[in-house]
C-alpha cells in the first residue's frame, strides 16, 4: 500500500481532501493527533508544541541551532516515522514530505485553493468573520514560509517538491480524492521490502535524536545520529568521556538498537571520545 502526505496553506481544503482519501481507502488519517502524541510521549505540553511550531522564527533563533523548535520537531518527526512503518496512512499536519525525507515512495500532493474559497473554509470551519480569516490566513501562510525556508531551506510552493498538485478551484475534492486513490494503487509508490528498511533506518535514528532531545543532561547537544539495520552511530561534541557513556547507555535502552557507536569529540581538549 502507500504513504501520502497533503500539503495546503491554511484553510486550502487539505484536510478535507485527506479525509475523504482516508475514508475511501480504509487509511489512518493523521495531522493534529501527530502533535498531541509528540507532546504526551517527549513530556511537553501540546500547546507548548503547537505554539514553537506556528509562532514566527525570531531572530536569535536564526542566528543559534541550539532552540527547543529543533528539539520539537525531533518529536514529531520521530512520532510520524513510527506511524510511517505501519504504511496506510494519509499525513496532512507540518512538512510530512520532509520529515519522512527520501525513506520511502512517498505520495507528495499539494493542494491549492483561490482565496475565496479559503475564506469561505476558514469562516465555515472557525465561525470567522471574513476580516479575520482573511488576516488569519495571511499570518498562517507567512509563518510556515519562513519555517519551511529556516529548517529546510527550501520554498514551500516549489511544485518539484510534489508529485501532484492539485487545485481546488477547477477540481472537486471527490474527484480530488479519486485521483489520490488511484495514485495509492500505482507501483511507484508501493513500499518494497528495500524501502521498508529505509523507512525503519529512519525511524530509529529520528527516535533515537528524539529520546537524546528529551533527555535534560543531553537535549543541548547538536549530534549527528545515522542508523542502519539496529546498529546507531553518533557523532558530535560532548564535555567528556561520561557524557558519551550517557548517551550511549540512553540509547542503547530504545527498541530496535542492537549496537551504539559513539563517536563523540571533547568539547575542552578536542580529543576524540569514543564509546563502543
Amino acid at each position: 500500500m502507500a504513504i501520502i502526505t497533503i500539503s495546503r496553506g491554511t484553510f486550502s481544503g487539505g484536510q478535507k481532501l485527506a479525509e475523504c482519501v482516508a475514508q475511501k481507502l480504509g487509511y489512518k488519517s493523521l495531522s493534529r493527533e501527530i502533535l498531541v502524541d509528540a507532546a504526551e510521549k517527549y513530556g511537553i505540553s501540546e500547546k507548548e508544541l503547537v505554539k514553537a511550531m506556528r509562532s514566527k522564527p525570531a531572530l536569535k533563533e536564526r542566528l543559534s541551532l541550539s532552540i527547543d523548535r529543533f528539539r520539537y520537531l525531533s518529536f514529531i518527526q520521530a512520532t510520524l516515522c513510527e506511524e510511517a512503518k505501519n504504511d496506510n496512512i494519509v499525513y496532512y499536519g507540518h512538512a510530512g514530505h520532509l520529515l519522512l525525507k527520501d525513506a520511502c515512495s512517498v505520495i507528495k500532493v499539494k493542494v491549492i485553493a483561490t482565496m475565496e474559497q479559503r475564506l469561505a473554509f476558514a469562516m465555515e470551519c472557525n465561525n470567522f468573520s471574513r476580516e479575520e480569516a482573511a488576516s488569519y490566513i495571511r499570518k498562517m501562510d507567512t509563518h510556515r514560509e519562513k519555517w519551511t525556508k529556516f529548517l529546510y531551506n527550501i520554498d514551500w510552493s516549489d511544485p518539484s517538491m510534489y508529485d501532484i498538485i492539485i487545485n481546488l478551484e477547477d477540481v472537486a475534492i471527490p474527484t480530488a480524492c479519486e485521483i489520490v486513490s488511484v495514485m495509492a494503487s500505482a507501483p511507484e509508490f508501493t513500499l518494497t521490502e528495500e524501502k521498508k528498511r529505509a523507512l525503519a533506518n529512519l525511524a530509529l535514528e529520528s527516535s533515537v535524536k528524539a529520546k537524546l532531545a528529551a533527555n535534560k543532561s543531553t537535549k543541548d547537544y547538536l549530534l549527528k545520529i545515522s542508523a542502519k539495520d539496529g546498529n546507531v552511530k553518533i557523532y558530535g561534541r560532548v564535555k567528556n568521556n561520561d557524557e558519551a557513556e550517557r548517551i550511549k547507555a540512553i540509547v542503547s535502552k530504545l527498541p530496535d538498537v542492537k549496537n551504539v557507536d559513539c563517536n563523540c569529540t571533547d568539547y575542552y581538549r578536542n580529543d576524540n571520545v569514543i564509546v563502543q
